[in-house]
């Protein structure tokens, strides 16, 4: 915190008041960090930003969101690693990723809910996710991309994959 106020120009004191602690300040900080990449998918070149179908907008996304999680030199990446979990996804950069998430399954003209499936989706681009099957299970980006990108065709897949509601008869086990 002496560090930023320092570089900041302003009192120690003036930072405690104003953010609480360093976990007040960091959700600060990232969404400084991630006016750029908001810029990019809300008004940037196809395929991130419009001008694209809304399926293949939410694949470039969720890589975008991917690679991020995995590059060392991304500040916003190094910010949103320090600051814990309920803070990241409350302040607007969090719930930013789940609206447009949310927007662009509705706009692949899925039957669903937008808002709930969002946040399901939302978490395998996640540092928790992404870093975990990294280190533990030796998942390279590539492959993380890739299954993103098959997760979503199989959401917004035209007419849907599976049954509405649970099939019913014996079960197998296997």
């Amino acid at each position: 915190m002496q560090a930023v106020a320092e570089a900041a120009g302003v009192g120690k004191g003036t930072l405690f008041r104003r953010f609480g602690d360093r976990d007040g300040l960091l959700p600060a900080l990232l969404g400084e960090t991630e006016a750029a990449f908001q810029e990019a998918y809300a008004s940037g070149p196809p395929p991130l930003g419009p001008g694209t179908p809304a399926a293949v907008r939410l694949v470039a996304f969720g890589s975008a969101l991917v690679e991020r999680t995995g590059a060392d030199a991304d500040l916003g990446a190094a910010l949103g690693r320090q600051v814990i979990y309920g803070r990241r996804h409350g302040p607007e950069t969090g719930r930013a990723f789940h609206r447009h998430i949310s927007t662009l399954l509705r706009g692949a003209g899925i039957e669903a809910d937008h808002d709930l499936l969002a946040h399901a989706l939302l978490p395998f681009a996640s540092f928790e996710t992404a870093d975990c099957l990294r280190k533990e299970h030796a998942v390279s980006t590539a492959r993380l991309q890739a299954a993103w990108a098959d997760l979503v065709r199989r959401v917004t897949r035209p007419g849907g994959a599976w049954p509405t509601r649970a099939p019913t008869g014996p079960r197998h086990r296997s």
